[in-house]
């Protein structure tokens, strides 16, 4: 009961943990089978097209009856159409990110959809809060893909004090002494991407998985700083080339050149060193692949036993 939160109410899940919707890879297996497990499973639909989005949703209610997500890219070519899908196929949640969902929130939340959008600063959660948001997700530079320049140790408390609506937090967890934190500095639960892509039901090349479990402290660099859109990845030749051009003052249409196609080079066709490997600072404690449903109940019992030990910590004021 202590991880009932009102995250837990909220999206009627029965632990405050949310799977990151990672583009490509996160489709309806994986969102099923964390569902399932307890969580909240999501589809990451990127620039998706509806069928395609459509097809996943099927199957996580296929495999489940539990609540799931799906991630909207808001600046994907086509997004009304899968705002218009969204609204039709009843999908219980939606999480947003690259753009304004509020054009959107007033047909999601008229629809009875619970609209959850992913922030990188304060200013952001306080406008999306006002707009509507029934909970905001607070992801600190730590994270996999597109990054902010805030830390999640930072970022989120301040986000928990500047709005009234549960805040969740991302980046830089992947266990349970992470949720244990997150609860700490004031989150209602928290989203976790990169411990997932190490799923068994993760539809990403095997190539993929193993580079992550490999992956060390220091593996991760941040490519695009200068373009203004900076993405987090696990260094390879690609990066290094990147890393050199940007350095080079490269505009920004040869760095788009450099980028493009590289993330499904890399999770779809295992092209490793050519590829763009998306993922989070935390990739250092991801070790082997498992079930998805393993990997929640492994993080519960993990957050239970840190629980019982600070538990055991006598205070005197």
């Amino acid at each position: 009961m202590f991880f009932k939160t009102n995250l837990c109410n909220l999206l009627n899940v029965e632990y405050p943990l949310i799977q990151g919707a990672m583009a490509w890879i996160a489709g309806g297996n994986l969102a099923a089978a964390v569902s399932q497990a307890g969580g909240l499973g999501v589809i990451g639909a990127s620039g998706a097209e509806p069928v395609w989005i459509k097809q996943e949703i099927d199957q996580v209610r296929k495999l489940t009856g539990k609540p799931f997500g799906v991630n909207l890219m808001l600046a994907a070519p086509g997004i009304e159409k899968v705002i218009e899908l969204i609204i039709q196929e009843k999908v219980p949640v939606v999480t947003t990110g690259g753009g304004n969902p509020g054009p959107y929130m007033e047909r999601l939340k008229a629809a009875g959809i619970k609209v959850i959008p992913v922030v990188a600063s304060v200013a952001l959660a306080r406008r999306l809060s006002r707009l509507g948001a029934d909970a905001i997700v607070a992801e600190g530079t730590e994270s996999g893909g597109h990054v902010g320049e805030m830390t999640t140790m930072c970022l989120v408390p301040m986000v928990v004090d500047a709005v009234d609506v549960p805040v969740i937090a991302a980046g830089g967890i992947a266990d349970g002494r992470g949720l244990i934190a997150a609860l700490a500095l004031g989150a209602q639960g928290v989203q976790m991407g990169t411990r997932f892509i190490c799923a068994e039901e993760c539809n990403v090349h095997p190539a993929y998985q193993q580079r992550v479990i490999k992956a060390k402290d220091r593996d991760t660099v941040i490519c695009g700083q200068s373009s203004g859109h900076p993405v987090r990845v696990i260094r390879n030749q690609f990066t290094r080339e990147y890393l050199k051009s940007e350095k080079m003052g490269a505009g920004q249409e040869e760095l788009e050149r450099l980028g493009k196609g590289r993330y499904p080079a890399a999770a779809v066709e295992g092209r490793i060193d050519e590829g763009s490997v998306l993922a989070g600072q935390i990739c250092g404690l991801v070790r082997e692949v498992q079930p998805a449903a393993e990997i929640v109940a492994g993080i519960i019992s993990h957050a239970c036993r840190i629980k019982n030990i600070l538990g055991g910590i006598e205070c005197q004021e």
